[in-house]
């Protein structure tokens, strides 16, 4: 029986703050968007960019971890697989998403600060030992 792979991985900046929410049986989930661009001059020398935005699913731990740690603007690592979602609004209206389910997530750049007071306490170690 031959396998199959359905892997992605990409390195953008959240579009919004994540959000969380539980399922009926208290599974948390947390979603967010990256936008991923891409940049290139054309045949007469213009510069393009263009944006891709990815919808971003992350479950259990790892939605917990979205939610503490991610906010909007930051660059982050964001690895899983598509998956396409059908669905009929109340209009009877055919909706179709794209989305990444993501089973690891690595923040890129400057974390965000949890608190002053770790900051002091910080600043405090480093001026026990001054060498």
């Amino acid at each position: 029986m031959s396998r199959g792979l359905n892997k992605i991985m990409i390195i953008g900046n959240l579009g919004r703050d994540p959000e969380m929410r539980y399922t009926p049986s208290g599974r948390p989930v947390t979603t967010f968007s990256v936008a991923t661009s891409r940049t290139w001059n054309t045949a007469d020398g213009e510069k393009r960019v263009e944006t891709e935005w990815f919808n971003v699913v992350a479950w259990s731990n790892l939605a917990e971890i979205c939610k503490q740690y991610l906010s909007k603007g930051q660059q982050v690592y964001v690895e899983g697989r598509l998956q396409t979602r059908h669905w009929d609004d109340a209009d009877g209206n055919k909706h179709t998403s794209v989305e990444i389910v993501a089973n690891e997530m690595i923040l890129l750049g400057d974390r965000r600060e949890s608190s002053d007071a770790s900051t002091g306490d910080l600043e405090a170690e480093e001026d026990e030992f001054p060498f």
